[in-house]
């Protein structure tokens, strides 16, 4: 097996190390003591998502560099891409962090683009990645160490002694809000619009298997 292949099987063996810390509430807030504690498990949840997501820049680095690129590496970087994404939306759905909806579009997009690339390769066709796959790809990434940071930050600061509990939810509700809307409009907007630039490149693709279809 190459190095990069490696690589990509370390990146997949930490996902249910990172599922396990991101699932931890964000923030634990005891309303009776009035204490809200430092959210350790989500810093713990971050530095695994960061260098998961470094080791998916490495893989590709070692396996273009080194003459290491493989049909297995082909199907599971980009499997390990997606799952990794995936449970992180997934789980801001369950702590509220972002919209169900614009989960479901972001999901929606890759089952999408991955269904036309399997069709591709069943026709001989190799898709190239566009620009604006790999943005969307940089904004997903971003977005999410975002509002992690937000939490964490947030958390940090509403654990301090001398932070006020009215204090903290006041800015819970105004300042957290807004950053998380930004944050998942952006997100959001970004990925329908990769989408929409992979099936507009490659319509005659899906033209041609409609036609025959019928």
């Amino acid at each position: 097996m190459t190095t990069a292949n490696k690589i990509t099987l370390t990146r997949i063996a930490m996902i249910p190390f990172f599922i396990y810390f991101a699932a931890q509430p964000m923030l634990i807030i005891d309303r009776g003591n009035y204490i809200v504690s430092f959210p350790t498990c989500t810093v713990i949840a971050l530095v695994l998502f960061c260098v998961a997501s470094f080791t998916d820049f490495l893989d590709g680095y070692v396996a273009r560099k080194y003459n290491q690129v493989t049909d297995f590496g082909k199907f599971v970087d980009p499997l390990a891409d997606k799952l990794l994404v995936a449970s992180a939306l997934i789980l801001f759905v369950e702590q509220k962090a972002m919209a169900g909806w614009m989960v479901c579009v972001i999901l929606a997009r890759e089952l999408i683009i991955t269904s036309l690339r399997v069709v591709a390769a069943n026709k001989g066709v190799v898709m190239a990645a566009t620009w604006t796959g790999k943005v969307k790809t940089c904004v997903q990434i971003g977005g999410i160490i975002v509002i992690y940071l937000h939490y964490i930050i947030f958390g940090a600061l509403a654990s301090q002694p001398n932070t006020s509990f009215s204090a903290i939810f006041a800015i819970r509700t105004d300042g957290a809000d807004l950053i998380l809307t930004i944050v998942g409009w952006v997100v959001t907007l970004v990925t329908i619009y990769s989408g929409y630039d992979y099936l507009r490149k490659n319509w005659d693709l899906i033209k041609d298997g409609a036609v025959k279809a019928k």
